[in-house]
C-alpha cells in the first residue's frame, strides 16, 4: 500500500511558492509520492481568469519534473465539473483500491474548511495534511489528530492572483516562478491581457 499526497489546485499559474511546498512535504512527511493534482475548475474561484487545461497542466509538468517523488495528475479533468475534492477522493479510492491518500491543503483552507463539500466525510475516509500560511491559525479538534496532521513547511508569500496581476501589468514574474514556466507564459502569451 502506497501513501500518496493530493496536492490539488487551480495552479493558475504555478510558482515557486507552490514548488517549495511539495517538496517540502514530500520530503518531511510520510508520503510515498505526491500528485499534484490541477483542478480543472474550482467551485470557490468561479469568474478568475483561467488559463486552459492544456497549459496549466504543461506548467504543472515542467515543475513536477524537477522534485523528486511529485508527479503531475490530469485524473481530475475525467470527472464531472465542477470538480469537488470529495469526488475526486472517492473516484481515486475507487480506482485505485489499494493505495492511501493524503490530502494536502493550505491553513488558509483548512479554515474554511466546513464550506468544502462534505468536508466531515473527507475527514472520515481520508488524512489530511495542512501547510502553513501568514494570517491562519491551524486549530484541529482532539477527536481528528489520528487523521489531521500539520506539516510545518516554509510560509511563502506568493499567490497566482498576484502573479496574473503583475503579468497583465507586464512586470517581470522572474524568481516568482520557476524559469521554465516564465518562459512557457512568455511564449504562450498567457496572462498578458
Amino acid at each position: 500500500m502506497s501513501k500518496i499526497g493530493i496536492f490539488g489546485g487551480s495552479f493558475n499559474p504555478i510558482h515557486t511558492g507552490h514548488a517549495i511546498i511539495a517538496s517540502y512535504v514530500m520530503r518531511n512527511s510520510c508520503l510515498d509520492s505526491l500528485w499534484l493534482l490541477v483542478s480543472p475548475q474550482n467551485p470557490l474561484k468561479q469568474g478568475t481568469t483561467m488559463a486552459s487545461d492544456y497549459h496549466r497542466l504543461r506548467m504543472a509538468e515542467l515543475v513536477t519534473r524537477r522534485i523528486e517523488g511529485v508527479t503531475t495528475s490530469a485524473f481530475e479533468f475525467q470527472l464531472p465539473r465542477p470538480s469537488y475534492t470529495i469526488d475526486t477522493l472517492k473516484a481515486l479510492k475507487e480506482k485505485f483500491p489499494d493505495d492511501e491518500f493524503y490530502l494536502v491543503i493550505g491553513a488558509d483552507n483548512w479554515c474554511v474548511f466546513d464550506q468544502w463539500k462534505d468536508g466531515e466525510g473527507i475527514i472520515n475516509n481520508f488524512h489530511i495534511l495542512i501547510y502553513p500560511r501568514r494570517g491562519y491559525e491551524i486549530k484541529i479538534p482532539a477527536q481528528y489528530k489520528d487523521r489531521v496532521e500539520v506539516v510545518d513547511a516554509p510560509l511563502v508569500e506568493l499567490s497566482s492572483t498576484q502573479i496574473r496581476e503583475m503579468l497583465s501589468q507586464m512586470q517581470s514574474i522572474s524568481f516568482y516562478v520557476p524559469e521554465a514556466v516564465e518562459r512557457y507564459i512568455v511564449e504562450n502569451k498567457l496572462y498578458m491581457e
